[in-house]
């Protein structure tokens, strides 16, 4: 036990201690210790405790540029682009830049007499003089690739204009930077897509293939709507997008091969990329939903892994019975035994996929053992994008009598499939550069009687397992 002498003399220590802390903080005038702060402060310009130690400090308001150096309508991939209180800026003292009209539009429904030429509220141009007077001295940075779909909800919701037209356009574009193609294995995948004119969950189809989709192929990636879109406004700061692309439908239509396809992607087909520039994506999608990806040789079978090899080619048609513009029910019945012949003669293993009652895991795990796909014109035929590319892939797309879209078709030609229209029992196919003429519409386009003669189905699909190559 501690003698009491030392004990008080601890005690003495201590309260000592704390009389002088005491002394030496009251002493200290409030209005130096503000006075010091403000010292650091004035020190400091701008973004006084930016923590951004980056050495390309995108922090700091300089000029935009175009890394590909050109822009595409409707996909305009741009480095450092500025928004403050929610309208873009680009700040560049070059007269390189395309016209707004080119960037962006009004986000507004296509069609009803909408006015949809872009505004000051959307896009400003202005010199890095004035850069510092409008945006300030410093932005605040957002890191990484920024996906930016300035459209309203209108086609949002349709697995085909979400995945087929928008995503596969975005990647065709983003992916063939020079600085990806020298060299660099594969583009970084999007930090974040950001939606400003979506309020809920009106991107989403009823059946949930895309946001399943974006989850499988983007698990890291940040789906931004309108509310995170006003908190970057509420803020009264200026931000900067390290890399960005303003996605926009109506833009897109304002290229000139739109006149002919009536398709979003029609400006995006103007740019030079690799062949297998989608492989990324469908690999990461199909590895993170099924924990292996199939792999195709020339014949379209399947060699790995061990436990999906396949002896024969996988065909899937792709039935649209139970919902609209669909096969005459007898002509359906034909088709599927047509198929199944096929399958007895040991040309090819066949499956009837209906999409409804599948699980998305097992619409995607068909779609990438297959090598040939059937279909009447419509959203599952999107389903390609699973589908590995190879000499025999090969999209075969049934339309109504006098009609032809030119969708699927743009589609197989992005990711390498041979793609095929039939009309009943007469096929077309159309070599590459070479594009129908326009898009038809007949009246009955829409009809749930649908003909088409089974037998020449068959006849064409053995011909692309057994002689084409």
């Amino acid at each position: 036990m501690m003698p009491p002498f030392r004990r008080n003399l601890l005690y003495f220590a201590v309260l000592a201690s704390m009389i002088v802390g005491l002394f030496l903080l009251t002493s200290t005038e409030p209005q130096t210790r503000v006075g010091l702060l403000s010292g650091l402060k004035e020190n400091v310009p701008g973004l006084a405790f930016s923590t951004n130690t980056r050495k390309d400090d995108f922090s700091i308001v300089a000029e935009t540029t175009m890394p590909a150096g050109t822009l595409v309508p409707g996909f305009a991939l741009l480095d450092r682009l500025y928004l403050r209180n929610g309208t873009f800026f680009i700040v560049s003292n070059s007269t390189a830049f395309p016209p707004r009209s080119d960037i962006i539009s009004r986000p507004l429904d296509i069609g009803a007499n909408h006015d949809l030429e872009p505004t000051d509220k959307e896009l400003r141009f202005i010199t890095s003089a004035d850069a510092t007077e409008i945006l300030g001295k410093h932005a605040i940075p957002i890191e990484g690739f920024t996906m930016i779909v300035y459209d309203t909800e209108q086609f949002m919701n349709r697995f085909y204009h979400w995945w087929g037209e928008m995503v596969l356009g975005t990647w065709r574009v983003y992916s063939a930077l020079d600085a990806f193609t020298q060299g660099a294995e594969n583009p970084p995948f999007p930090a974040r897509v950001i939606l400003p004119h979506i309020f809920g969950n009106e991107w989403r189809d009823a059946p949930g293939v895309n946001a399943g989709l974006m989850r499988a192929c983007f698990p890291s990636t940040n789906i931004e709507k309108s509310d995170y879109w006003d908190d970057l406004t509420l803020l009264d700061k200026t931000v900067v997008f390290e890399r960005a692309m303003i996605i926009s439908r109506a833009t897109a239509h304002r290229h000139p091969l739109s006149t002919s396809w009536s398709n979003m992607l029609s400006s995006a087909m103007t740019v030079n990329t690799s062949a297998k520039f989608w492989e990324p994506i469908r690999h990461a999608t199909i590895s993170n939903l099924l924990g292996y990806l199939p792999e195709l040789d020339s014949r379209g079978l399947v060699v790995a892994p061990p436990s999906s090899v396949s002896s024969i080619p996988v065909v899937t048609y792709i039935s649209r019975q139970g919902g609209g513009r669909r096969l005459r029910e007898e002509d359906h019945e034909g088709l599927v035994r047509a198929l199944k012949e096929l399958e007895w003669t040991g040309i090819c293993q066949v499956y009837v996929a209906v999409m409804e009652k599948m699980s998305l895991v097992q619409q995607v795990e068909v779609m990438a053992a297959s090598t040939v796909v059937v279909g009447v014109h419509g959203n599952g035929l999107t389903h390609q994008l699973w589908m590995p590319p190879s000499a025999r892939s090969t999209v075969i797309e049934i339309f109504p009598p006098k009609s032809y879209l030119s969708d699927y078709e743009i589609l197989a030609r992005n990711l390498g499939h041979r793609h095929y229209a039939i009309w009943n029992d007469t096929p077309t196919t159309f070599p590459k550069d070479i594009y129908h003429e326009g898009i038809e519409y007949a009246e009955d386009f829409n009809t749930l009687s649908i003909p088409v003669h089974g037998p020449a189905v068959a006849q064409l699909i053995r011909q692309c397992l057994t002689e084409f190559a």
